[in-house]
């Protein structure tokens, strides 16, 4: 997995992403053909199949923001580049916010189906981000920032963005 752009960059610019997102949304895929039609289990009706597809909206364009903001406006191929941890901005408030975002947008078209039963992706997918970036990117980013990155780690979730911890808490 070599995608380096520049010499002497130490991690590579997509990481595992492209294979993680593609993971989650089979996941969840799955979970909407076994369910809404393979099973015909947990389909729900009027107000409830509402409530679940206004809920799967609101998540698409929440993740949708999420991930833009974490890609594409936070200048992060150039902390990648220059071998620098990115804290500031989005990462504040979430250490994966390319990987939340996508988890969000994939979370909120599963609801799109209006089913019950692709509610169990949600926690599902959220382990599957969880063991896969504890084994591969912290790991890759504790060896490279060391101290840095563990006081990052504990100030900062890693998939639900939420107000950053204080110092010392």
């Amino acid at each position: 997995m070599k995608n380096f752009v520049k010499e002497g960059q130490k991690l590579p610019l997509f990481g595992i992403g492209p294979y993680l997102v593609a993971g989650i949304a089979a996941v969840t895929v799955a979970a909407v053909v076994l369910f809404s039609y393979v099973w015909k289990i947990g389909t729900v009706y009027a107000p409830w199949s509402v409530i679940l597809r206004i809920a799967g909206a609101v998540l698409i364009v929440l993740g949708l923001a999420i991930w833009f903001i974490g890609a594409a406006r936070s200048d992060m191929d150039a902390n990648i580049a220059e071998n620098r941890l990115k804290t500031d901005g989005i990462y504040a408030w979430v250490r994966n916010p390319m990987y939340s975002g996508w988890w969000l947008v994939i979370t909120g078209i599963g609801l799109l189906w209006a089913n019950v039963g692709v509610l169990l992706t949600i926690p599902v997918n959220w382990l599957i981000l969880t063991i896969t970036l504890k084994h591969t990117e912290e790991k890759w980013l504790t060896g490279l920032y060391g101290a840095e990155y563990t006081a990052y780690q504990k100030r900062v979730n890693r998939c639900v963005p939420w107000f950053p911890k204080k110092e010392g808490r």
